[in-house]
């Protein structure tokens, strides 16, 4: 058995890659935070080093520039002799200088003489580029810290969906939750069948997305997602699935994308998971296994059942027929 190709990945990543931009590539530079922002770790931790880095060196390469065109170098050690910068006698005290006055450390043994302008001049460049680095720079690796895509990974769904009779209703269910204690503000799912299909004038579609009703009119997609819920979908005449049997499933070719999206309540900041389930991840007649207890005072969530599924009697007929 082959794996078969998936748009999105279970853990909720999209299998699509860009490529032959041409010259829209230039759109990335005009939005350079959210390109920092969007970067893996180890490039943004790269850039942040080498960014450092290279100005520490070319504003201590100015001081002792401005140092050695003076001709403080060689008068270091003349106490009658007013320096640019005092105590600054090669390109190591030059850096220290820089990396003082950049810090705020203020050892007090460096500092510039009022004979200096350049030095001011130099001085105030220095404050001002250190203001710019430091907001761009602390202020990208911020928002990838607080980001929320870490608070998907505490949010599970079932790693099969079921096909059994609810209320005798033939239904499409899966099941998803919440491991944390704080709560998802305005939690929503979706369901999107993608599939391919050709339409009546021929035309062929090979990523066609049709939305699965999990409840929109109902308000049923909008979840209290504090246990968790199995949530249904009802194969009806406006189903994509109307014409689906037990035999057709095996002979089918489609992927359901799961879609939750809430508020942190924690941080305030929108969250969404995704996930998926292939034609070979549907169970026709399974349901799920219950996970909750009711204990000494509270409810009691089972997780080691989270994916557990038992067989039902269930028509292998599809609502059509």
């Amino acid at each position: 058995h082959r794996e078969r190709q998936r748009f999105v990945d279970k853990n909720g990543r999209c299998n699509v890659q860009h490529g032959n931009l041409g010259g829209e590539s230039s759109r990335y530079l005009s939005d350079l935070f959210t390109t920092l922002v969007d970067l893996k770790w180890r490039w943004n931790l790269l850039i942040f080093l080498l960014t450092y880095t290279v100005a520490w060196l070319v504003m201590a390469s100015m001081w002792w520039g401005i140092a050695y065109l003076r001709g403080d170098l060689h008068r270091a050690h003349d106490n009658t002799y007013s320096p640019c910068v005092a105590n600054v006698y090669n390109f190591p005290s030059a850096f220290l200088f820089f990396i003082e006055t950049e810090a705020t450390i203020g050892y007090g043994h460096r500092y510039i003489t009022e004979r200096c302008p350049e030095g001011i001049v130099l001085f105030l460049f220095q404050s001002l580029l250190g203001s710019i680095v430091d907001a761009f720079l602390i202020g990208c690796m911020f928002i990838k810290m607080s980001q929320p895509k870490k608070r998907a990974e505490t949010l599970m769904f079932s790693h099969a969906a079921v096909v059994s009779q609810r209320d005798g209703k033939l239904c499409l269910m899966f099941r998803v939750g919440n491991l944390r204690n704080s709560h998802m503000v305005s939690a929503q799912i979706r369901c999107k069948l993608i599939k391919s299909r050709q339409t009546p004038e021929g035309e062929f579609l090979p990523l066609d997305q049709c939305e699965l009703d999990v409840g929109f009119g109902t308000g049923a997609d909008q979840l209290f997602l504090v246990s968790p819920l199995t949530i249904c979908h009802e194969i009806n005449s406006k189903s994509p699935f109307f014409c689906l049997s037990q035999r057709s499933l095996r002979s089918e070719q489609f992927e359901i994308v799961v879609i939750l999206e809430g508020i942190v309540e924690t941080t305030g900041m929108t969250c969404q998971a995704r996930t998926s389930y292939t034609e070979d991840e549907v169970l026709w007649g399974h349901r799920f296994l219950p996970v909750m207890s009711l204990e000494d005072g509270f409810f009691h969530v089972d997780y080691s059942q989270f994916h557990a599924t038992f067989e039902v009697p269930t028509p292998p007929f599809s609502v059509k027929e």
